[in-house]
């Protein structure tokens, strides 16, 4: 998506600020709010996949620590 739409940019010769504006380019606007959409939502899930995988080590080290508490027979 941002690949073609850098390339329609080039194409039409508009400065960077003037075509990535949904307001000012109504021919792009949908892509450019689609490729914004995309953007957040891979935000959001590489910060929910950190946090989980932080949760995850935080268990692992508590189950760990657990196991090298428990007394041997």
């Amino acid at each position: 998506m941002k690949a073609q739409l850098e390339a329609a940019r080039q194409a039409a010769g508009d400065a960077i600020g003037v075509f990535y504006d949904p307001r000012q380019n109504a021919e792009h606007a949908a892509g450019l709010q689609r490729s914004h959409s995309l953007r957040e939502e891979m935000a959001s899930l590489m910060q929910r996949a950190e946090a989980w995988a932080r949760a995850a080590s935080g268990a692992d080290k508590h189950d760990r620590s657990a196991a090298e508490a428990e007394p041997e027979e």
